[in-house]
């Protein structure tokens, strides 16, 4: 069918339906989804409003290291021992290895990838959080903004979260990377390359059917460039999925009280439900 055909036929509505259970259930519920095509807003709900979003967090990050990479203030083959930053264990898998130094690519890889809160550790002690934060705010955006490094216990003096941001504001972002718009064309491929490897597939991104290890180059043409953020009560997702008929950018932020197993799935099937519905979208 011809790009666009069918439009109407689509709907969001299990989406609707499943977000308004969580937010009737005590949950707090930001989700936005724009149309490549036509840059307009597909469905939005309280996408302005800044929720905690973890691991997503190092989004702005890689761009700016992407950034300092292209104008030559990081040298990407730096080797970098682990111990230049305190341990921490929440996430990653560089903690597992034999290797006790790695260059920055490919600390920049692994924070991509596995969400290795080690190895971002290390590019946000590399680049700093100011640069960071100046960066968010030369790109225009308000509402995101990478607070502290990650951390397994968080204590009074620290920040509340690893990051806070917006679904307009996520949804925008990796828009503007897979438009080449963020800093360069190559800083943009470059941050867009990194998160493509990223291996959780497990939220949104289940209803893909794509292989969490290798979906670079998809046999039956879908883009798919996401990342997602985990901790205590909260899950996030955002990306770009584009298939033959439409391309749309997303972000979904669920924030919900952990108390048991069936708390945490209810929130996880949401996820599953909009990329259930991205799919029909975008097919």
């Amino acid at each position: 069918m011809p790009r666009r055909a069918a439009v109407g036929r689509r709907s969001f509505a299990s989406t609707l339906k499943a977000l308004d259970e969580l937010a009737s259930s005590g949950a707090k519920v930001s989700v936005r989804i724009t149309d490549l095509d036509r840059g307009t807003s597909v469905l939005a709900g309280d996408d302005f409003v800044t929720l905690p979003i973890a691991g997503l967090g190092i989004v702005p990050l890689l761009i700016d290291v992407a950034a300092a990479f292209e104008a030559g203030a990081l040298d990407p083959l730096e080797i970098v021992e682990r111990t230049s930053v305190e341990p921490v264990t929440v996430a990653g898998i560089w903690q597992h290895l034999k290797a006790p130094a790695l260059p920055l690519s490919d600390l920049a890889v692994l924070t991509a990838a596995t969400g290795d809160a080690l190895a971002a550790n290390v590019l946000i002690e590399k680049v700093g959080l100011p640069a960071v934060r100046a960066r968010i705010e030369q790109m225009g955006l308000t509402r995101l903004a990478l607070l502290d490094r990650f951390r397994d216990e968080r204590g009074p003096d620290d920040a509340p979260h690893v990051a806070l941001g917006s679904a307009r504001e996520l949804a925008e972002v990796f828009a503007e990377l897979v438009n080449t718009n963020v800093v360069s064309a190559a800083v943009s491929a470059q941050v867009a390359e990194w998160l493509s490897l990223n291996h959780d597939l497990s939220l949104v991104a289940s209803a893909t059917g794509l292989d969490p290890f290798a979906h670079e180059n998809d046999e039956h043409g879908l883009l798919f460039v996401n990342k997602t953020g985990r901790d205590a009560g909260v899950r996030v997702e955002a990306g770009v999925l584009a298939g033959p008929r439409a391309g749309v950018s997303y972000a979904l932020i669920v924030c919900f009280d952990d108390l048991s197993i069936s708390h945490r799935l209810r929130a996880h099937e949401a996820f599953r439900t909009l990329g259930t519905d991205l799919m029909e979208y975008v097919f």
